[in-house]
């Protein structure tokens, strides 16, 4: 199998979090065995950036929350300097930040900053939120359009995602219309554990969102197709490398690394581990399942298997 050398990775700043999502792995510590608990220290991130000039873009959020991280600033105004786009598109709470660490979004232009806020009330938001703080929440992200003013800029663009659920899906139209009044691009996604909260008005959420499936399981009947299944290709275009440097591959992994270590082995050469190499090869059904991979572990790739489903490759 041919080696990779994307220009993008996923490198997650902090696996810590403070709120208690209840569906969330972070919450019941299924993270913990791959994963673990820290944060991305900025001498790392100084030296994978210097030893692997090509990097164009990294993704720093993943199962914790980037504001956690107190060398958060030093690490953004690194990457601009090195002219690195830096995006937080796979979410931040954005409950608890200091002023400064907000200026720096802007400041050293973070190119994407998505937040997930599930309500447009207090009280609907901390339903699933617990521990957070809806009001915190938008004034954060009053005190960023501010600073965008202030400097001239329009990034970070803003994204509000709202995941929907049974309890919070009558605040749609409200939230749709927050957003806007915030400058911030509106996104529904389906929530992955649908024993919690179900959806209540299966109609009224299709005619708010635009879509067929009010649920991931109806999505799959629809579409034959897992929700998200584009993950799988991270293994090839941005590979997910953890807070110290192990190859997770792919930002749902929390079983198991690849082996590798980014920071130790060096970039290129921690992605192209055997492991990586040969799941590589699983994904694009020239291999068969290994249990030693985490992809085994994962029902993505088991869709993929069970309909001959594979990533095609050049």
């Amino acid at each position: 199998m041919t080696r990779v050398s994307p220009r993008r990775i996923r490198l997650e700043v902090s696996s810590f979090c403070q709120l208690r999502c209840p569906s969330c792995p972070t919450t019941v510590g299924a993270i913990n065995p791959a994963v673990g608990s820290g944060y991305l220290k900025f001498d790392d991130f100084q030296k994978l950036v210097d030893r692997n000039p090509s990097l164009e873009c990294v993704e720093i959020s993943n199962y914790g929350e980037i504001f956690l991280n107190p060398q958060l600033p030093e690490i953004l105004e690194y990457a601009h300097r090195k002219n690195i786009a830096i995006t937080v598109e796979n979410g931040a709470n954005l409950n608890h930040v200091r002023d400064d660490v907000l200026e720096a979004l802007v400041k050293y232009r973070v190119k994407i900053l998505l937040c997930s806020i599930d309500g447009a009330s207090p009280e609907t938001y901390k339903t699933y939120r617990v521990r957070g703080d809806f009001n915190a929440v938008i004034g954060n992200i009053e005190k960023i359009n501010a600073c965008k003013r202030r400097f001239g800029s329009e990034l970070p663009h803003l994204v509000w995602q709202f995941v929907v659920f049974g309890h919070n899906e009558h605040e749609l139209p409200a939230a749709r219309t927050m957003a806007a009044r915030l400058g911030m691009e509106f996104r529904v996604k389906l929530t992955w554990d649908e024993e919690f909260s179900p959806i209540r008005d299966a109609d009224f959420v299709r005619a708010q969102t635009g879509q067929q499936a009010v649920t991931r399981a109806e999505h799959e009947r629809i579409h034959r197709d897992k929700y998200a299944s584009g993950i799988c290709r991270q293994l090839w275009d941005d590979p997910q490398i953890n807070w110290d440097g192990r190859v997770l591959g792919c930002c749902r992994n929390f079983w198991g690394d690849f082996g590798g270590n980014a920071f130790r082995d060096g970039l290129t050469e921690s992605i192209n581990s055997e492991k990586t190499i040969y799941a590589r090869a699983m994904l694009s059904g020239r291999k068969p399942a290994r249990d030693d991979i985490p992809c085994s572990t994962c029902d993505m790739y088991h869709a993929r298997r069970d309909r001959s489903d594979f990533i095609e490759t050049a």
